[in-house]
């Protein structure tokens, strides 16, 4: 089956760096699929989830990270596009791709593969940085992001 490609969309500037991405499988499991053996839907935030968390922390944005520098960063933004369905106990392959931007916010796509290759899902994000104690949304880059592209442009970022 030929794979379908996957959709960009964020813009990306010819200046910067490549998209620090990650790649994690995961098997559908029995509470995540309706009375059809089909993916509910709503998991596809789950799947999103899973691999984002694991981006993230190899770019030193895990959730302890956020935590230790008093920051949130609430999804603001989330978009699914459907193109086949996840059966029960499929192994699939969830890729999250991080876009450099210069805003304190955190663009994130997303690709959801079938064992064949066929494209299943795809998808974005979008996250601000608040303040953890006054939940103010921050205008500036905090330190932590200045830090993570730092080493992003430094090509220090596993990916």
């Amino acid at each position: 089956m030929t794979r379908l490609a996957s959709p960009r969309y964020f813009k990306q500037d010819t200046d910067a760096p490549p998209a620090l991405s990650v790649t994690v499988r995961h098997r559908v499991q029995f509470g995540e699929v309706d009375l059809m053996g089909i993916a509910w839907h709503g998991r596809y935030a789950t799947f999103f989830e899973e691999a984002s968390t694991e981006l993230r922390r190899q770019a030193g944005l895990s959730y302890t990270a956020l935590h230790k520098a008093r920051l949130r960063a609430p999804i603001v933004r989330f978009h699914v596009d459907y193109a086949k369905p996840l059966l029960l106990d499929e192994c699939v392959a969830i890729e999250a791709r991080m876009i450099w931007n210069e805003a304190a916010r955190l663009d994130i796509e997303y690709a959801v593969t079938k064992p064949d290759g066929a494209l299943a899902a795809t998808g974005y994000t979008v996250q601000l940085f608040t303040d953890a104690h006054t939940g103010d949304l921050l205008f500036a880059s905090p330190d932590l992001l200045r830090q993570c592209r730092r080493q992003w442009r430094e090509r220090q970022v596993e990916s």
